[in-house]
């Protein structure tokens, strides 16, 4: 395997995507009656679908940019144990660094192709996204000067649209967990360098710019967030996948439940951290290759076009089914055998001609209806790992990557 995930994520921000379009997300709410739900047995996953009100209602938080409207819409029945000999389902997760909408259209594209799928997701939010370039000195990142940030800023209008879809995002039950502020990978200031004191004022950092957008920019015609922020954050990944060693210690001080920042991690069940589950991008087959490449679109398109993210056109169709296929190789390696989760991550933007947001489409498309196939976020994940018994979770953890169980689920669970 080619690990090339602590180099080259360096702009792996959204502040220079091209804008090719407005956004969308249902300005204020927008009725998706129109799509089944199913949770009333429409799909697979999670019952992200159907209708979301106009209005936000329920207790303001703070300065009113967040607001406590109660109880997540659309989210999967109560998880249960696996009972004796029953196979597990397929998990996949798909995961988005960054989450801003920058005018390409992007982030209400996915939230409709999850919806039509019942697929949940997770959204790693920037929380510098949400805070105006006017008011940056407001950011003091470790190590860094003040207001310094290696993605930038984004403009107010694509704030507000982020805003928009982050909302949106929660009200279709997808969760909304953190990718921190300022994406700093290089240096004497890189998040691997940082302690655990300096993760915890980066997130304090986030959460503030979350939760208090409203006082930053002075916008008041625009509807708070859905959710109370504080409550919501249970996960995280890091920018460029560095620095969880001294992560976790804070993530476990502030009962985060789960951490995706490790990388090349094998197809098999996860284990905990300090308590917390490891929930890793993951090495999975490489058509044309005898290497693995991790299960995200820059590393794919790190080893596709040498880092750069506008390769040569005539090469783009080969470099989509490539990425295509590596993704639903991973999927069928786990569906067939282990049945590990499976875990994507995306950033929304255009590289190379935007062939890996229609290899992940088509990849979603190409796993979405099948038999025990649940596509959820990591925080519903969590919520099934949680409900199983222990010794299940470490049965299942001693089926090596593309081992299927001999003689089938029911005798591998009664083996000794």
């Amino acid at each position: 395997m080619r690990d090339i995930s602590r180099r080259g994520l360096l702009g792996a921000g959204l502040g220079a995507a091209a804008a090719i379009g407005v956004a969308g997300c249902g300005s204020n709410g927008s009725d998706r009656s129109g799509h089944t739900d199913p949770a009333k047995g429409g799909g697979p996953g999670t019952g992200t679908a159907g209708p979301t009100p106009s209005k936000t209602t329920g207790r303001p938080i703070g300065d009113g940019s967040t607001a406590d409207t109660g109880k997540q819409p659309h989210q999967p029945p109560k998880p249960v144990p696996l009972e004796p000999g029953q196979t597990p389902p397929q998990f996949v997760i798909f995961s988005w660094d960054g989450a801003g909408e920058v005018g390409n259209g992007l982030f209400p594209r996915f939230l409709e192709l999850a919806r039509n799928h019942g697929a949940g997701m997770t959204f790693f939010l920037s929380g510098n996204y949400l805070l105006p370039e006017s008011k940056k000195s407001l950011y003091r990142p470790p190590n860094n000067p003040v207001g310094a940030s290696d993605i930038g800023y984004l403009t107010d209008d694509h704030i507000k649209d982020t805003l928009r879809c982050i909302r949106q995002a929660w009200l279709d039950g997808h969760e909304i967990g953190t990718h921190f502020n300022g994406h700093f990978c290089g240096g004497s200031g890189s998040v691997a360098n940082w302690t655990s004191a300096d993760w915890r004022s980066e997130i304090e950092q986030a959460v503030k710019f979350v939760t208090e957008w409203r006082t930053h920019s002075g916008w008041h015609d625009i509807e708070p967030l859905p959710f109370d922020y504080r409550k919501e954050l249970v996960g995280a990944r890091t920018p460029c996948l560095l620095g969880q060693e001294n992560l976790l210690p804070t993530a476990k001080q502030l009962g985060w439940r789960y951490d995706a920042s490790s990388s090349g991690g094998r197809q098999t069940w996860p284990d905990k951290k300090l308590g917390i589950w490891d929930l890793p991008l993951q090495a999975v087959p490489f058509p044309g290759h005898s290497f693995e490449v991790l299960s995200m679109d820059y590393n794919i398109l790190a080893n596709q076009s040498k880092n750069s993210t506008n390769g040569m056109p005539s090469r783009y169709p080969g470099w989509k089914k490539q990425a295509t296929d590596a993704y639903l190789a991973g999927f069928n390696r786990a569906y067939e055998s282990n049945r590990a989760p499976f875990f994507i991550g995306n950033h929304f933007e255009q590289w190379n001609g935007g062939i890996y947001m229609d290899a992940v489409e088509e990849a979603l498309k190409g796993m979405a209806g099948k038999k025990d196939v649940r596509l959820v976020s990591f925080r519903q994940f969590c919520d099934w790992l949680d409900v199983q018994d222990p010794q299940v979770l470490a049965k299942l953890r001693t089926l090596e990557v593309g081992q299927a169980p001999a003689g089938g689920w029911n005798a591998f669970f009664k083996a000794a």
